[in-house]
């Protein structure tokens, strides 16, 4: 499991201020705390920034390149920014993203296929995120894999973003996000690569409750055979989860759950209540953490002590 590091985003008020500031200090501060945690990409997230992107990248990206040795990943939606940004690399990065949008389906592959970058594709069109596993992974098949073939984006550049939706109001969009990703690793011959911008599974959801809902996620989308995930490196939780799977390390009884979580979801089964121990605290809120996300409890900020 591959992280791409998510904390160099324009809507964190310090990356903000110092993208307007021009405080490469701060950026870089940020790029190598996720290096030390050893992040395989690194993702500046600009936003939109419809007037100024393409001067925000030369002077973002080599601020970051100074102090990075891993791909850069450049998420905007900005066209010239993405072409700005990528001229920049000393090495081959990645487009965050495309979608199967005409718009973005036409401008943005080849300008990935030019610079030799990965390119993330969201499985949604032009009427925004299916509800089904099986309508989003048509959309790949049928459309964003020809695209990136079509425009010469190899099959293993190219990264299959399912859609991670938020349990506060999104609930039921949460299996099929994982269902996706286990049919575009297991019916695509060959697979293409598979990504999921994680903390989008507990947007707005409370701080405290955050890192759960995104640890327990991810250990049902790597099962389904996630291989990577845009996410916080600086979440040790999170990280120790991720070390717990690889390793398949029981010696805790909460790793335990996590692997058994993880080997259920990948032989398409569920964990059961005589997996856990409800004794234990931490099971206890995992096992409540799995019913939400499986879309079998509803979600409320207030579902750890229902």
């Amino acid at each position: 499991m591959q992280i791409i590091g998510e904390n160099i985003h324009i809507i964190a008020p310090s990356v903000k201020e110092a993208v307007a500031n021009r405080d490469s200090k701060a950026i870089q501060s940020l790029a190598k705390a996720q290096i030390e945690k050893g992040v395989a990409f690194l993702d500046l997230n600009v936003g939109p920034q419809k007037k100024e992107g393409p001067e925000v990248m030369k002077w973002l990206v080599p601020a970051v390149q100074e102090v990075a040795d891993v791909p850069i990943s450049i998420d905007t939606t900005n066209l010239e920014a993405i072409k700005t940004g990528l001229s920049l690399l000393k090495q081959p990065g990645m487009v965050n993203s495309t979608s199967a949008e005409p718009e973005r389906l036409e401008k943005v592959p080849p300008v990935a296929a030019e610079y030799g970058a990965r390119l993330i594709a969201l499985m949604m069109g032009k009427s925004g995120i299916p509800m089904t596993a099986e309508e989003r992974v048509s959309i790949a098949i049928d459309t964003l894999v020809p695209r990136a073939m079509e425009v010469g984006v190899p099959i293993e550049d190219l990264y299959l973003d399912p859609l991670a939706m938020t349990v506060a109001g999104c609930q039921e969009y949460c299996p099929p996000a994982v269902e996706a990703v286990r049919y575009v690793k297991q019916g695509m011959d060959p697979a293409p690569m598979t990504t999921v911008g994680l903390s989008n599974v507990s947007n707005t959801v409370p701080d405290e409750m955050r890192s759960l809902l995104n640890r327990v996620y991810l250990v049902m989308l790597m099962a389904a055979g996630l291989d990577t995930a845009i996410a916080d490196p600086l979440d040790e939780k999170l990280m120790e989860v991720i070390r717990i799977i690889d390793e398949r390390d029981d010696s805790t009884g909460a790793g335990s759950l996590l692997l058994t979580l993880y080997d259920r979801t990948a032989a398409m089964e569920e964990v059961e209540p005589s997996d856990v121990d409800m004794s234990d605290p931490e099971q206890g809120e995992i096992w409540k953490t799995i019913q939400v996300l499986m879309n079998k409890v509803i979600y409320t900020d207030s579902y750890l002590r229902g």
